[in-house]
């Protein structure tokens, strides 16, 4: 590939910004060539104006950019490839109600500080073992809320996808409720997380009206990978199938990172969404609090295993607390007891999985001697995890 070449006219396909311009991955024939341009790129960002949003995703090998109707890059087809990037947008949760913290510890019977899901799924009940500590997790959502009480102190850095030059502040709440869930550490005066030791690393890819490029979620996973996170949670769920997302979350799998996703929000049962989809991630349906499996979630061979996901209370923006139901809330439960277990013992993402699949075996039924997904309980994971 003639690189200099390539990348001028990338320059001039790319920094003409129309009505009509679209995002694109472009992928190179040779891994060769993907590091070479990158290289240069790097180099000629500063001289180049067209190539500053260019931005490489090491983890495919591919450069994601917009680009307008009539770039030439076609000229260049023996080398590479153009793919259309698409749209993703957020499961939609069923908003339930936002309250003050006071209102809520006034209307708490018992547990106060402890949401319902965090106390059914027995978090507190091994908390003298394991709490997360130092635990890195990649929440690749709509950000976070820096100035959550129950969050400041479980934050590290991340970033925004969408304008990198500021911090992934949350403008819709999502990650923010993900994150409370997670690693949540209001022990006194607000909520407490399933692992509220963990550390959150807020990954912003999805806008104020949850909706998210692929390209964008792509290099969420890839800057997870290079920030050499521990697990990567994905409470969001496509229904086409898309082999660039495929390989990202395949090559970070090989990369010892445990990536988990929810089902989905359809109440199908025969099929979840994308990427929980995929054989490399844990997949994750919700219950009700009767612990039953929630009328709307996803369900089907793919899953893995079933969490909280009915009327899940977490922290929201404005420092404020928010219930929603949804597959996401189940996933951040169960992102979180997997910190629980890694604090404890290092463990592959496929042992990681097969003990999440083997305590939950305990807690199914059998019909016709075929296995089917249970509960998830903190207490069996974290006796699963020492037996890997």
């Amino acid at each position: 590939m003639d690189v200099a070449a390539f990348l001028l006219q990338l320059h001039k396909d790319a920094g003409r910004t129309e009505p009509s311009s679209r995002k694109h991955l472009i992928h190179f024939t040779s891994t060769a060539d993907y590091y070479a341009c990158k290289t240069e790129l790097v180099r000629l960002k500063s001289e180049l104006a067209g190539l500053s949003e260019v931005i490489p995703l090491d983890i495919v090998h591919a450069f994601s950019c917009t680009l307008h109707p009539a770039a030439r890059l076609a000229d260049f087809s023996g080398e590479m490839r153009l793919e259309a990037d698409t749209r993703v947008t957020l499961s939609k949760t069923k908003a339930v109600k936002a309250l003050p913290k006071r209102a809520r510890i006034q209307s708490s019977v018992r547990t106060g500080t402890i949401p319902w899901g965090v106390e059914q799924i027995g978090a507190p009940e091994i908390w003298s073992k394991s709490v997360g500590k130092n635990i890195r997790v990649g929440v690749i959502d709509t950000g976070i809320d820096y100035k959550h009480p129950d969050l400041k102190n479980s934050i590290s850095h991340g970033i925004n996808l969408l304008n990198r030059r500021v911090l992934p502040y949350d403008d819709n709440g999502h990650g923010t409720h993900i994150a409370g869930t997670i690693a949540a550490t209001g022990r006194y005066s607000g909520i407490v997380g399933v692992a509220p030791r963990a550390i959150i690393h807020p990954v912003k890819a999805f806008d104020q009206h949850g909706s998210a490029y692929v390209s964008d979620i792509i290099a969420g996973i890839d800057w997870c990978v290079q920030n050499d996170l521990d697990i990567i949670n994905m409470s969001f769920g496509m229904k086409t199938y898309n082999p660039t997302l495929e390989q990202a979350v395949m090559n970070a799998y090989y990369n010892g990172k445990v990536i988990v996703a929810s089902s989905g929000n359809d109440g199908r049962k025969k099929s979840v969404d994308y990427p929980a989809r995929f054989p490399q991630v844990v997949s994750v349906g919700a219950l009700t609090r009767l612990g039953r499996i929630a009328p709307f979630s996803n369900r089907g061979k793919q899953i893995d295993i079933y969490a909280p996901g009915e009327r899940v209370y977490s922290a929201w923006l404005g420092g404020k607390y928010h219930e929603l139901s949804g597959t996401s809330m189940a996933t951040a439960h169960v992102s979180g007891v997997i910190a629980l277990m890694l604090a404890l013992k290092k463990m592959s993402p496929q042992q990681i999985k097969s003990a999440l699949r083997r305590c939950s075996l305990s807690l199914a039924k059998r019909e016709g001697g075929r296995w089917r997904p249970g509960h998830l309980n903190a207490r069996r994971a974290i006796r699963e995890a020492r037996q890997e």
